[in-house]
Order: structure tokens, then sequence, then C-alpha cells
């Protein structure tokens, strides 16, 4: 299984779990989804963390703000308080552009 699609399984599962009873914030879900990786990697090598981390989170990050927006970009950048431009690139990137 790849690196990404276990941070997304570890992540998925603990926040389901976590859903029912909402006792976590959203800090405290990030960290413990992390140290479950971490014992889930059972000694073997990682790279490109920050990367993984941070591509499962801005996706569905952009796709909340949008929709809480209804598309707007301009508002969407805003709220995010990143360049309209950067919120291109970054859509573009995510194959979540027009």
């Amino acid at each position: 299984m790849s690196e990404a699609l276990r941070v997304d399984s570890v992540i998925t599962t603990f926040t389901d779990s976590e859903a029912e009873t909402g006792s976590q914030t959203l800090r405290e879900c990030v960290e413990d989804a992390l140290n479950s990786y971490f014992q889930h990697l059972d000694g073997h090598p990682t790279g490109e963390l920050y990367k993984m981390v941070m591509e499962e989170v801005e996706e569905p990050l952009f796709r909340s703000v949008l929709d809480y927006t209804g598309g707007n970009q301009s508002k969407a950048s805003e709220l995010l308080g990143i360049n309209r431009g950067t919120l291109r690139k970054k859509l573009k990137m995510y194959g979540l552009h027009d």
C-alpha cells in the first residue's frame, strides 16, 4: 500500500470513529492520525511526509471552502487568506478548477 493511501486510510478510520463523539479538535485528530501512521510504518522508511500531509489536508480544505463560498474563488481566497492566483494554482494542482 502506498504511503498516501496509508495516511488516507488512517485518517479516515480515525475520523469516522471520532465523528460519532465529536470530542476532538482538528489538531488532536491530526496528531492522533499521524501517531497512528507512524505506528503502522513499523520501522519502514518514509519520505516527503510534509508534502503528503499537506496534500491530504489542502484538497478537502479547498473543496469545503469553495462549497461554502458557492464556488466564488475571490471569496474563497479571501476566506483562506491567500492570493487568488495561489488559490487558482492549488485548485488546478488538485483538479478542482473549472
